[in-house]
């Protein structure tokens, strides 16, 4: 089958892509963690992506391969880890463009052999086996692809590789409309869905036999291409022709020389000699003139050799084109150069240079040359060459002349011999610049202490504007529409916290209203009590106690003396004899108990020792502790030797043995005071039936046993250390401090934990790293208390990560502290964007960033924040991330109180340290500063108030790193796979994951922790890969100097050796030995498991094998919220199919009868309701509430009877079920059923609880949530299958943790949060994640990958300097306003420690300052005019809250918002639309790849695509972008000045430098490159292209032409363009999802049509719904005209989309019942 054949085919195969391309999500390809993110580029994407550029021209080499070494340094100064693979069979696309074959090759050659890039070449196409492998092998986190090629028939390769992609399960990212910031990159992500991928998989035969017939007929197309250049000659013959041209040239240069002479000799001489060779057509160009182009092309290399950037980049740009013939022999020189380039490998090891084989050609500079020659060397005298330029170009002539020997080459001069023109001219052949457009470089004369401070000293060095320039705002007038004379504009408006909701008014004293608030906190309480099981602290506040003096005390106090000590006395007697009493039973108690240990050990030793354990953690005396510990012992030594004296026995239970050497360690390590001599000897005894004799005489060298091959038969076999590593490891004792102390009582706190407390009690601040569940959190409680302790009016600040963490940390606090507080404040609050509770009145607030920069930026909340003492920041690592980043970084430096920043995750702490510190010394002196400036000024009020506020706390300016790198247990990984049918567990060793240049590069990453047990699994595979290696005896365990005749091996001790063997491992690699290294890797890996059964049905197996293993409870992570459900409720009904008719346990049985008490008295309690509601109707809408919940709960209790539960039938805890119904009558199902008897998941997640099962996913009511949460705590539930939102902080401890899905979103970061759960802190000394259907080369990569560094971003925004400045002059105190904002402008982590980066920083601030003085946002003082508030508070929506205020001061709402008839206060249908589309383009925007706009779709584009403004919105627009373009280019222009070109004229990727001494002795150089003007702000790069200054005003090219050193790029302008452009300058529509929802109310055809999932488009509804009330409120505050039709109209649509979203929400909710 042929090509048209297979058209049908293509064209179904170009619909399925264009469908999904609305789909694509555009966010951040690459996470936090990139590193365990491997990904591939299509390299001939790359290609065509950046020859597509809207700043390039073709023909430029250098300023192309910048522009692929730009593309791909934003990808790794990302942190990306990628390949780039080149197809052999994508070549075959570039036939028809012989320019770019050698430029592919370049490109090839430029990525092998000047960078670091892997570069794949091996490939023969997408669709080959060697692909496939590749793929299965790597498993790439995406690939980066073209959409579009040059030609159909490319388009139709890159569809085949994006289909392939989808059904090898690897997602597709489009190589165009990439975008960059300080922080992340942008691009389109069009996933592989079950579609997609079955798609793949039903049309695979077709899809082999298109591409082999598209392959085919590509080929063809070769024999077509080269026909008109080299006739018969085919591409063999061309091959050899080359070849034989290079070993001619080896022969003349046998010292080697560069790629670029060689490429220019070698193809010219190869052009002359197939244009001798072939047929000459009339109309072509003569031998004579081809020898002339040669000469030229010769030249300009000459040029290109001996001209350094700066001197290139002011070259005139020739307009005119190349004549047919000239161009035609032009393509027939790229084809020679492509076959040069392809066998540049037959030169074997001649010392070729390819530093240079980015800049291979240069047509500009080659077209001024032939322009010169043509048509200006005869108008004037002939320009000199120069002497350097001229020798090189004569040598390379000879040399071309040398190599032809079919006929004799003319001579280097003159360089025309013919007169025939090359090139067709035109009126305007050089392009003239013009800067007319280019606004005037200077600012407008401003002022302000803030101003003077900050830039004061840039400013007398910055050219400044006159009073009589026509920009300066004074010589203009702001025009304003008629309609908002009547508007209060400079009004400060409400902000988020008075317009995010409060259910009740919390000041109010309704009897109603502080029932509601009791029931609330006592369910908070309740809440936070089921968390942890932690006693209720009562707070009292510290007050300053007189000191006792018996001269000063009063008469009466003497008077009362004596009689309260008498009565003292006889209480104290009384107590005495209870106390007795009391003593004597609980010594019973403890005889009875310690007793039945005893027995228990007799009958089941591994049950007794269970006991005997729990016994020792509620014992306090160390002697009984110590008793007990000898009685283990004896009872396990007496088990022992019973156990090995059985017959027939094959092998030692070992557990036994283990349980021996555990009472072993145990006494000899913590009552060693306590031990005599006889427990010394008893001890030795023990170790010698071991088999420790070393140990055993050690500890008593007089110990004599009997026959020793009596004592053979109770040994072990294993050596003592071997044995502890192996069969001990998580066993073994931890360096623990044995003193306690006093500010702790539940623990006895590690060192680390005590550094925490210092830092507190001295009020010093903190960065605290210590891994996921090491016990950081501790100190934030500790913090808490002591800022309660103080007083009635300090705060303390808890900044969670995410508001799902925001709920649980309230309710903990509630639970743990409790306090008296005068009347209107409360201990606890909470603070998020969807809800707030007793924010300003409480001690301890619970917060977001987001919510808490709200706070601190309100100039009218000052006074709040200054009774801030400090502030807690969890999960720091938030600051480098994308989401948010920006408000952590400003809240840490803008607070003045100390604060405590605790993270598991960071790489380099120090300098994160380092930064705070810098900020803290700020706040000294400014704390100084402003405590002189008081006292000097007199104000003696003020100066008390700042004493009280900054000095009662003795506030220390340090900030301590605190570090803890040891969790409390260890994690052990093992990956799942499916094997006949079974769930089947292999162990996966840590190191498995490293490779050898991992190792050599980096080492070992600091949190890939081994387990004892794995240290000796590493040391034997050293061993047996290496016989002869010299270390092995010094390293062997038994001879290690950390073991040898070590009774108790400590856990450090095995980090040491653990330590020993890694560096050992390192320096096999240093000295030489990488392939034995690569042996141990490989051994120490486990198979390659890939299990071809549908792994989602075998999901249920995997939980119940895990339930087998005694490895519940456990949380399964996945990454979709509704597989999380689904997943959730394949495990019920698993359940439900092996559930049987046999009896139940005994166990069971009690639990039943205590379900039947309790039912008895819930029924009985319910008829006594029932008889009130009779005669008391006054109750009976109360009573019949309580009614309903009382059926609710005995529905449940009895499907639980009903169920009989077994511990086969439920994934429970059947103990704890059984001790909530018994002992705690249900009280927490209860309460707990209650809450989610309504909500819309309720009905199901009883269901699953009944079996043990739950779900969690941010999707889920809170309520909901909390009842997952409360249940697991409880062992109610012990199985959860969850999102990563249960990841980040909430307290959720597990034995297990599995991760159960792929996902772009299981990055190492997520890894990190998510496997830490594993190991219950106090429970379990080991965790333990497994991996079920995750490939191994992406787990692997997820353990290797290093912990990321913080890095910072871009801290400065438009609408931030404009909060700012908002702060500073309406703050309630000045001077801290002022302070506070200078912080934040002076300690960006962008800038510290880099002053050039400081100075960047500087000018912006001074280029938001003049944007927002030119929009009259604020005066030349800096003090804020008009509509300043509305604009800061819609700072999240920047520009669109720019462009918004721009649209309103216009009086653009007013002429669109006119209503239906005059008078009416209602609005048409039709004015609304618009009115939704004006604001979806402002508020709405999520674009679409520019491709869609081809697509044949069954429905209109109209209702995917977004509609463009009405017009005069549209010329607004137009206008406010020209207006900001022309400041932002303005602000490069100065910013330009700075920076060092140095760096600008290097290739940022290959570091490959083009400078040098600029060619002054050539008159010819001089003349061609004189055009400087114009090129100060661009990159020198795009200078070859012809890009000047007047490309910063374009949208499309700003970010291609600007400078890569200066600092900032186009997104840092507040541009806001009806469009966005992609690379090629395409345009990127945007998505019509708010206007299609408006109009048709229907979620689900929008899903069709618009291609975005459901839980994404209510997110967004409701994201863009919160916008326009806020925006409505805004305007009802700022009008005094409750009746203007632009506040009418902006309510009626709010109220209106609020009703649409509430209806669909109610029928989804309706539906998801039924």
């Amino acid at each position: 089958m042929g090509l048209k054949d297979h058209e049908g085919f293509f064209r179904k195969m170009t619909k399925l892509i264009l469908n999904e391309t609305p789909k694509a999500g555009y966010s951040s390809i690459l996470n936090d963690f990139v590193e365990s993110n491997f990904f591939v580029i299509d390299g001939d994407s790359l290609l065509v992506t950046c020859l597509c550029v809207k700043s390039f021209k073709w023909g430029q080499n250098l300023h192309f391969f910048y522009l692929v070494e730009c593309y791909l340094v934003d990808l790794m100064s990302n942190g990306g880890q990628f390949a780039v693979v080149f197809f052999k069979d994508a070549e075959y696309a570039y036939f028809d463009f012989p320019e770019l074959l050698p430029l592919r090759t370049a490109l090839i050659l430029h990525l092998q052999h000047n960078t670091n890039v892997d570069v794949q070449t091996e490939f023969s196409g997408c669709l080959s086996q060697d692909w496939k492998l590749y793929l299965e092998q790597h498993y790439p986190y995406f690939l980066i692809v073209s959409e579009e090629g040059l030609s159909d028939l490319q388009t139709h390769l890159f569809n085949f590789l994006i289909i392939h992609s989808w059904g090898m399960k690897v997602n597709v990212v489009l190589s165009s409309g990439h975008e960059s910031d300080t922080l992340r990159l942008y691009a389109h992500t069009m996933e592989s869905t079950d579609r997609t991928q079955t798609f793949s998989k039903e049309n695979e035969a077709v899809i082999q036999s298109a591409y082999k017939s598209l392959i085919q007929h590509l080929e063809e197309r070769r024999i077509s291409a080269l026909a008109p250049h080299f006739e018969h000659l085919k591409w063999n013959d061309m091959m050899k022709e080359a070849c034989q041209t290079l070993f001619l040239l080896q022969c003349l240069w046998p010292e080697g020389s560069d790629i670029q002479r060689v490429l220019c000799v070698t193809s010219c001489s190869l052009s002359l000699r197939m244009y001798h060779r072939i047929l000459v057509h009339s109309n072509c160009l003569s031998l004579q003139e081809v020898e002339d182009f040669c000469r030229l092309r010769c030249l300009c290399v000459a040029f290109q050799l001996h001209l350094p950037l700066s001197q290139r980049a002011c070259s005139r740009v020739i307009t005119c084109s190349w004549l047919w013939d000239s161009d035609s022999f032009l393509k027939m020189n790229k084809w020679c150069e492509h076959f040069i380039l392809s066998n540049l490998n037959v030169l074997g090891c001649w010392n070729l240079n390819l530093n240079h084989v980015s800049d291979l050609h240069d047509e500009q500079l080659l077209k001024n040359i032939a322009f010169y020659y043509e048509f200006e060397s005869t108008q004037e005298p002939h320009l000199n060459l120069g002497d350097s330029i001229r020798r090189d170009y004569e040598h390379l002539w000879n040399i071309v002349s040398h190599l032809v020997k079919e006929f004799e080459v003319g001579k280097c001069f003159p360089l025309r011999t013919t007169r025939r023109p090359f090139l067709g001219q035109k009126k305007s052949v050089i392009q003239e610049i013009s800067l007319e457009k280019m606004p005037s470089v200077g600012f407008i004369p401003m002022t302000s202490s803030v101003i003077d401070e900050f830039v004061g000293d840039m400013m007398k060095d910055l050219p400044i504007l006159k009073s009589d320039d026509p920009i300066v705002p004074s010589q203009f007038k702001e025009k304003t529409s008629d309609e908002l004379l009547h508007w209060h504009a400079q009004r400060l408006l409400s902000d988020d916290y008075d317009r995010i909701k409060c259910h009740i008014d919390e000041q109010s004293r309704d009897p109603q209203v502080l029932d509601f608030l009791k029931k609330n906190q006592d369910y908070r309480q309740f809440y936070g009590k089921s968390l942890e099981s932690i006693s209720t602290k009562v707070i009292v506040t510290q007050t300053t106690q007189p000191k006792e003096d018996s001269s000063g005390a009063s008469g009466k106090m003497l008077q009362n003396t004596k009689p309260s000590k008498i009565t003292k006395k006889k209480k104290k007697k009384k107590k005495k004899k209870s106390f007795l009493k009391e003593d004597q039973n609980k010594d019973q108690q403890k005889d009875d108990l310690l007793f039945s240990i005893e027995e228990e050990m007799k009958m089941n030793l591994h049950s007794g020792i269970r006991k005997l354990e729990e016994y020792l953690t509620s014992c306090a005396s160390n002697s009984v502790k110590c008793g007990v510990e000898i009685s283990g012992l004896i009872a396990c030594f007496k088990a022992w030797k019973e156990h090995c004296q059985g017959e027939g026995k094959i092998s030692k239970d070992l557990s036994i043995a283990v349980q021996m050497m555990k009472r072993i360690h145990s006494l000899l390590e913590r009552y060693p005071e306590i031990l005599e001599a006889e427990h010394h000897q008893y001890i030795a005894k023990c170790l010698k039936y071991l088999g420790f004799n070393d140990l055993a005489n050690s500890l008593d060298p007089t110990l004599m046993i009997g026959d020793d091959k009596k004592k053979k038969k109770y040994s072990i076999d294993i050596g003592p250390a071997r044995f502890q590593l192996q069969y001990m490891g998580h066993y073994l004792i931890r360096d623990e401090r044995k003193n306690p102390d006093p500010r702790i009582q539940d623990f006895i706190p590690n060192t680390w934990q005590r550094e925490l407390l210092d830092v507190v009690d001295k009020n010093e601040s903190a960065v605290i790293v210590a891994p996921v569940s090491a016990g950081k959190t501790y100190a934030s409680y500790y913090c808490m208390e002591k800022v309660l302790r103080e007083s009635d009016d300090g705060v303390v600040v808890y900044i969670a990560p995410a508001k799902s963490f925001v709920g649980q940390v309230a309710a903990t606090v509630e639970n743990r502290f409790t306090k008296t507080l005068p009347a209107g404040r409360t201990l606890c609050g909470a603070f998020t964007r969807d809800y707030r509770y007793n924010v300003l009145n409480c001690q301890v607030l619970i917060t977001v960033p987001e919510c808490f920069e709200i706070l601190l930026l309100a100039p009218h909340r000052q006074k709040w924040v200054e009774r801030i003492r400090y502030v807690i920041f969890d999960e720091v690592h938030y600051l480098g991330r994308e989401v948010g980043a920006k408000f952590w970084e400003l809240l840490l430096v803008i607070i003045r109180c100390p604060f405590l920043v605790l993270s598991a995750t960071i790489n380099n702490p120090t300098l994160l340290t380092e930064w705070l510190q810098s900020v803290k010394q700020y706040w000294k002196q400014a704390d100084k500063i402003m405590e002189e400036k008081f006292i000097s000024e007199k104000q003696a009020d003020k100066c008390l108030n700042f004493l009280r506020d900054n000095s009662y706390k003795n506030q220390s300016y340090e900030v301590r790193l605190v570090l803890c790198e040891e969790r409390d247990n260890d994690l052990e990984k093992h990956i799942c796979s499916v094997k006949h049918d079974d769930v089947y567990f292999d162990h996966l060793h840590p190191c498995a994951a490293l490779t050898t240049d991992t190792i050599e590069k980096y080492g070992f990453p600091p949190d890939l922790i081994l387990t004892p047990q794995e240290s000796i699994q590493l040391y034997d595979t050293m061993v047996h890969v290496w016989e002869a290696w010299p270390r092995a005896q010094e390293l062997c365990p038994e001879e290690f100097i950390l073991f040898k005749n070590k009774i108790v091996i400590k856990k450090l001790d095995a980090r040491k050796y653990e330590e020993n063997l890694k560096a050992e491992l390192t320096n096999w690699i240093k000295n030489g030995k990488v392939e034995k290294v690569k042996r141990v890797l490989k051994n120490l890996s486990p198979d390659s498991l890939s299990s071809s059964e549908d792994m989602v049905k075998m999901f249920p197996l995997l939980v119940e094998k895990l339930r087998q293993m005694d490895k519940l409870p456990a949380i399964f992570f996945l990454f979709n919220n509704g597989d999380v459900e689904k997943r959730a409720g394949s495990v019920c009904s698993f359940l439900e199919k092996i559930e049987t008719k046999s009896h139940p346990h005994t166990e069971c049985h009690s639990y039943v009868f205590g379900i039947d008490e309790v039912l008895k008295k819930v029924i009985k309690m319910e008829k006594t309701q029932k008889r009130c509601i009779k005669k008391n109707p006054k109750r009976a809408e109360k009573l019949e509430r309580k009614l309903m919940y009382r059926a609710e709960y005995i529905n449940f209790l009895e499907n639980l009877k009903i169920l009989e539960i077994s511990e086969d039938h439920t994934y429970a805890d059947v103990k704890a079920l059984h001790t909530e119904i018994t002992r705690d009558k249900g009280s927490t199902l209860d309460r707990v059923l209650k809450r989610v008897r309504l909500t819309r998941n309720g009905k199901e997640l009883k269901a699953l609880a009944q079996r043990g099962i739950g779900y969690h996913h941010s999707g889920m009511y809170f309520k909901e949530k909390e009842f997952v949460e409360i249940l697991f705590v409880k062992g109610l539930i012990r199985v959860v299958t969850a999102t990563g939102t249960l990841a980040s902080g909430i307290h959720m401890p597990c034995k297990s943790v599995v991760f159960a899905q792929d996902s772009v979103y299981l990055d190492a970061l997520n890894y990190r949060q998510m496997s830490g759960r594993a190991g219950r802190r106090g429970q379990d000394l080991l965790g333990n994640v497994y991996f079920f259907d995750i490939p191994l080369p992406k787990i692997k990569r997820l353990l290797a990958s290093g912990v990321p560094e913080l890095r910072e971003q871009f801290p400065l925004s438009i609408t931030l300097v404009l909060r700012l400045m908002l702060l500073a002059s309406k703050g309630d105190d000045p001077e801290d306003a002022k302070a506070k904002v200078l912080s934040v402008l002076k300690h960006s982590l962008l800038s510290f420690k880099r002053p050039r980066a400081m100075k960047t920083l500087k000018l912006y601030f001074l280029f938001s300052l003049q944007l927002l003085i030119k929009e009259d946002y604020l005066n030349k003082n800096g003090n804020p005019k008009k509509f300043a508030g509305l604009a800061s508070y819609l700072h999240g929506h920047e520009p669109s809250n720019l462009v918004f205020v721009n649209f309103l001061k216009r009086g653009l709402f007013h002429n669109l918002c006119k209503p239906a008839w005059k008078g009416a206060q209602q609005f048409s249908q039709d004015v609304m639309e618009k009115l939704v589309l004006v604001l979806a383009n402002l508020f709405a925007r999520k674009y679409i790849p520019a491709k869609f706009q081809n697509a044949d779709l069954s429905f209109p584009q109209s209702k995917v695509i977004l509609a463009e403004l009405p017009e005069d919105f549209k010329a607004a627009l137009h206008e406010y972008n020209l207006a900001v373009m022309k400041d932002f280019a303005s602000f490069l222009l100065i910013a330009s000045k700075s920076v060092n070109m140095k760096n600008e004229y290097q290739l940022p990727l290959s570091r490959i430098k083009f400078t040098g001494k600029e060619c002054e002795d050539s008159q010819l150089v001089s003349h061609l490159m004189s055009c400087k003007k114009g090129r100060a702000a661009v990159s020198p790069f795009v200078c070859l292209s012809g890009n000047t200054d007047n490309d910063l005003l374009r949208p499309e090219t700003v970010n291609q032409v600007i400078l890569r050193t200066v600092g900032v790029s186009g997104t840092q302008a507040p541009l806001l363009w009806p469009w966005k452009l992609d690379n090629r300058g395409r345009r990127m529509p945007l998505n019509a999802y708010v206007l299609n929802f408006y109009q048709h109310n229907c979620l689900t055809r929008l899903e069709q049509t618009n291609g975005m999932r459901m839980g994404q488009l209510l997110k967004c509804l409701k994201d863009f719904a919160f916008n326009i009330q806020a925006i409505s409120d805004s305007l009802s505050e700022l009008c005094e005209n409750e009746h203007d039709n632009v506040v009418l109209a902006f309510k009626q649509l709010s109220q209106t989309f609020y009703e649409k979203l509430e209806e669909m929400q109610t029928q989804m909710h309706q539906n998801h019942l039924k």
